[in-house]
């Protein structure tokens, strides 16, 4: 079993490790709702929660499931103030959309990455669009959603990078590391 542990890990780094991609889309979502507008609120907020989903998705699909995911949805829905469930199906639409096309989305490096990442973030804000026309029997304006799926894609790439760190310094590089 010692074998299996990384060199100077204990339970709870390797816990940590584990929860990561979870914290990182609870904390993502956090961020994004919280009721303060840099912009006056002429934009809306992007979907942080996202973010990890895809990412994580991509690097370590053994610790972003797709309960994860839904969990992710969840506060996403909560902490929004939208229609409970459109953000949860989203989310997990998108999970499997990813998935599905793992090595797809891998292989993608540079400016082809943000846009398939933005191809992703796509499927998250037709799906709410079109849940959401589906609750309230009418289409609703395409702008807000256009500009949070704008939004989204801007912060992908700054945000990849911090994942990046936090998945080569504590969440390591496969499930033999745990």
């Amino acid at each position: 079993m010692a074998a299996l542990e990384r060199p100077g890990s204990t339970t709870t780094q390797r816990l940590l490790g584990v929860l990561l991609p979870l914290l990182c889309g609870l904390l993502g979502v956090f961020i994004a709702n919280i009721p303060i507008s840099l912009l006056g609120g002429a934009v809306p907020p992007p979907l942080l929660g996202l973010l990890p989903i895809y990412f994580w998705c991509l690097v370590r699909p053994d610790l972003m499931t797709p309960a994860a995911a839904l969990t992710i949805g969840i506060a996403e829905d909560i902490l929004s103030g939208g229609p409970p469930g459109v953000w949860s199906l989203a989310f997990v639409l998108t999970y499997a959309v990813v998935a599905r096309q793992r090595d797809s989305f891998a292989g993608l490096s540079g400016l082809v990455a943000v846009v398939g990442f933005g191809a992703a973030a796509s499927v998250a804000c037709a799906s709410a669009y079109f849940t959401i026309a589906a609750l309230y029997g009418h289409f609703q304006p395409l702008a807000p959603i256009l500009s949070e799926l704008a939004m989204t894609v801007l912060f992908y790439v700054p945000t990849v990078y911090v994942f990046g760190i936090i998945h080569h310094r504590l969440v390591g590089a496969s499930r033999s590391d745990f």
